[in-house]
């Protein structure tokens, strides 16, 4: 969701330019800067972001600069003139001489130079040419999320293959574990001399115990949420909430594996598919 465009568009004396800057954020939190001029178009202007950018916490500015030859700035004779009496009397009454050009001392003084502007209303033709400049701003928004956008995909597809890859390593640690955990309760039993035991409550035991172990419904899962992610992805527009519930359900799953693996191993290879989902529920805030 993060990015940035600007556009100017030039309307007789006025240049009109639009900014935008765009952050991640669950939802949309849109501020704006507006000229004065436009300040009666906000709410339309609001709509048309609202409709094109949807998520972000995002910031726009609108604003008008002049050209500076067509500016007036006149002086403000009166208010000079009295300022050059009054440093006229101070230096009398003071006995101090009066500089000899003073208008390096005048022209310094507050509002001697005054900045009238005419108060102007909105026509329909600069309406329509600040328009323009907020539509291109947004296109810039825009490519720039889609090129985000695209960057973002490789990378989730890297990290979606190196948990499918992981996944596959547990494989063979989860079939030898059978065996080493029926031979470790043998043994333990075996060592406790004179015990008697019924074998086939025991082999009954072994067997729900195993079983409690049992990680292919997880690993078949999580399988079916890599596969629903990566369909997810080339969904189209607007699917960044539901990629990020795709993840957490992920790491339930990852989660729930490592609390059944009793193998050093096997717990390894989970933290390793953390840290890669990890990494996807990170940059998944920054999907549309």
């Amino acid at each position: 969701m993060t990015g940035y465009g600007k556009a100017s568009v030039t309307y007789q004396d006025k240049k009109i330019t639009a900014e935008i800057k765009s952050l991640n954020s669950k939802a949309l939190d849109l501020s704006t800067r507006i000229s004065s001029l436009y300040r009666e178009k906000e709410m339309e202007i609001r709509q048309t972001i609202a409709a094109v950018l949807e998520r972000g916490k995002i910031e726009f500015n609108l604003w008008i600069e002049k050209e500076s030859a067509n500016i007036e700035t006149p002086l403000n004779g009166p208010l000079l003139g009295t300022y050059y009496r009054q440093i006229q009397q101070i230096c009398e009454e003071q006995n101090i001489p009066m500089a000899e050009d003073p208008w390096h001392i005048l022209m310094r003084l507050p509002d001697v130079m005054t900045r009238t502007e005419v108060q102007q209303e909105l026509t329909d033709e600069e309406w329509k040419a600040a328009s323009e400049a907020i539509s291109q701003c947004l296109s810039q928004m825009v490519k720039f999320r889609e090129q985000e956008g695209a960057a973002l995909q490789k990378k989730f597809e890297e990290k979606l293959d190196n948990i499918a890859d992981l996944l596959a390593q547990i494989e063979p640690y989860e079939k030898s574990r059978t065996e080493k955990i029926r031979q470790r309760i043998t043994d333990g039993l075996q060592s406790i001399p004179n015990i008697e035991y019924d074998r086939n409550r025991l082999e009954q035991e072994m067997i729900y115990y195993i079983e409690k172990l049992d990680i292919n419904e997880e690993k078949q899962r999580l399988t079916n949420h890599l596969k629903y992610f990566r369909e997810t992805m080339e969904g189209g527009h607007g699917q960044g909430k539901k990629l990020g519930f795709i993840a957490q359900e992920m790491g339930r799953e990852i989660n729930t594996t490592g609390s059944k693996s009793n193998q050093a191993e096997m717990q390894n290879i989970v933290v390793k598919m953390k840290d890669e989902l990890e990494q996807i529920k990170e940059q998944v805030l920054n999907v549309m």
